[in-house]
């Protein structure tokens, strides 16, 4: 199970990048909204991440029965098992905000939000904070369950490649946000 959430990661990163960048470039105004592609990619997208937290979910009640049983929970030594699970959870909670806010009717091929005020910016914002801080726990586990050799190279790289992606996400939000006044 853990190898087949280890693929599905890959995928699952691959279809959020796509959405991520296409979503900031919609809310920055560059394209327009509607996009068939982006459609498409945002609903693989979400049924990969909802078979990803089945499995976290899955996982999670597996790693709380055996600490019942051995009856010590080495909490501290596990704080980052924990963190990302617990970050995971956050993204889950923050997801159902954004396809809320963001998951808007379309009319004629362009999206019409009833509202996108502070609290959905503030919203949108702790998402993508969740999202970095699930992606930062997780990005070495996931390079070696993967085979990686070198690890901490590939995860720096990736760290850095999706930190700028995420404040390009960030910034499109605040973009989309002052737009709105």
């Amino acid at each position: 199970m853990r190898r087949v959430n280890s693929i599905l990661t890959i995928i699952m990163f691959i279809l959020f990048t796509v959405h991520m960048v296409s979503g900031a470039f919609i809310l920055l105004g560059i394209v327009p909204g509607g996009n068939e592609i982006l459609a498409v990619v945002s609903f693989a997208f979400a049924l990969i991440l909802v078979i990803h937290a089945l499995i976290g979910v899955k996982l999670t009640i597996d790693s709380l029965i055996a600490c019942k049983r051995s009856g010590a929970s080495y909490f501290k030594e596990n704080r980052r098992f924990w963190a990302a699970r617990i970050s995971g959870f956050a993204i889950m909670l923050f997801v159902f905000s954004h396809m809320s806010s963001l998951g808007a009717k379309v009319t004629d091929g362009v999206p019409l939000l009833e509202r996108f005020g502070v609290s959905e910016l503030v919203l949108e914002l702790l998402f993508v904070l969740s999202i970095a801080v699930h992606v930062i726990l997780n990005v070495k586990p996931q390079l070696i369950s993967l085979g990686f050799k070198g690890v901490k190279e590939y995860a720096i790289d990736i760290l850095f490649v999706l930190s700028v992606l995420l404040l390009f996400a960030g910034a499109a939000f605040v973009v989309y946000y002052f737009r709105w006044l």
